[in-house]
């Protein structure tokens, strides 16, 4: 099967939007994690290092899964695939 332009693009935009959202998640996941235990005052009683680790992160993996999610909604519309709502 041929690809044609259009698809092309699609593709090329998606690839482009995962590798970007796989960076931050990697920024996130490890560089951030690392350098987090630095960090040694407290907050709300607890290390701060614990906060950057659990909660920080977290919430930062949900606006990747939902920042993704509206993208290609919003891609695939652009290049006629999007699913049909029921």
């Amino acid at each position: 099967m041929q690809l044609t332009e259009r698809h092309r693009q699609y593709w090329q935009k998606n690839l482009r939007i995962t590798a970007v959202l796989l960076a931050i998640w990697f920024v996130v996941t490890f560089v951030v994690g690392f350098f987090a235990r630095d960090l040694s005052f407290t907050f709300f009683g607890w290390p701060f290092s614990f906060w950057v680790g659990s909660q920080g992160a977290l919430i930062v993996y949900c606006l990747i899964i939902w920042f993704y999610a509206r993208y290609m909604n919003r891609l695939d519309q652009e290049h006629g695939v999007a699913e049909e709502e029921v």
